[in-house]
């Protein structure tokens, strides 16, 4: 996430943070459902006006780095070096992705959504919301004339990557299992391009 610069930029940061935690520890504490938005405002000791302008709902405040993970998919696409192959530059951000979501502090977090049809519901909305965007960010790209089902093909691949390799017993494992399977979905939309001798599309020999 690109880090605030001003004075205003700032505060409003913090602002913004301060409720996130506020609403994460009330949830963690009473339960889910048993929270409200206003409880969540009075606590956070801001306006609930002033919590909306923050967060659209409160399945929101659950998935507070939602944008932040949408730009650092978009940008492992449009902020990759030069030539650098597409495939692996997605796995290394879906891998940072899957361990920062699968550290111990996570864990109750994911039980919670788990246990909320409407968190569960929201979570869903939120990774296709993801696929498109990152299918438009691939779909942009001069260099990966593909065409708009394959973009969103692979873009749904990866993205369901990063929820399966979370709920794997071996989470690092399954980054690994998946994204070759990915590899090979890239070939066939892609078979015109090559890789150097003794490399695969993911990086590894």
């Amino acid at each position: 996430m690109t880090v605030p610069t001003g004075r205003r930029e700032r505060k409003k940061a913090a602002t913004r943070q301060k409720i996130a935690d506020t609403a994460l520890r009330l949830f963690l504490e009473r339960g889910y459902d048993a929270v409200g938005i206003r409880d969540v405002a009075a606590e956070a000791d801001v306006a609930v006006t002033t919590l909306f302008s923050h967060f659209a709902s409160k399945e929101a405040l659950v998935f507070e780095q939602d944008e932040n993970f949408e730009q650092r998919l978009t940008q492992a696409v449009t902020g990759r070096a030069p030539h650098e192959p597409l495939i692996p530059a997605l796995r290394r951000e879906i891998q940072a992705l899957v361990r920062h979501c699968t550290a111990d502090s996570a864990a109750p977090i994911w039980r919670m959504v788990d246990e909320s049809p409407a968190l569960r519901e929201y979570e869903e909305s939120m990774r296709l919301r993801h696929a498109e965007s990152l299918a438009t960010a691939i779909a942009a790209d001069p260099d990966l004339p593909l065409t708009t089902t394959a973009c969103r093909t692979i873009a749904r691949f990866v993205i369901d990557a990063y929820s399966l390799a979370r709920e794997a017993a071996d989470p690092e494992a399954a980054v690994d299992e998946i994204f070759r399977m990915i590899e090979a979905a890239w070939k066939i939309a892609c078979p015109s391009r090559t890789v150097p001798p003794g490399r695969t599309e993911a990086g590894r020999g």
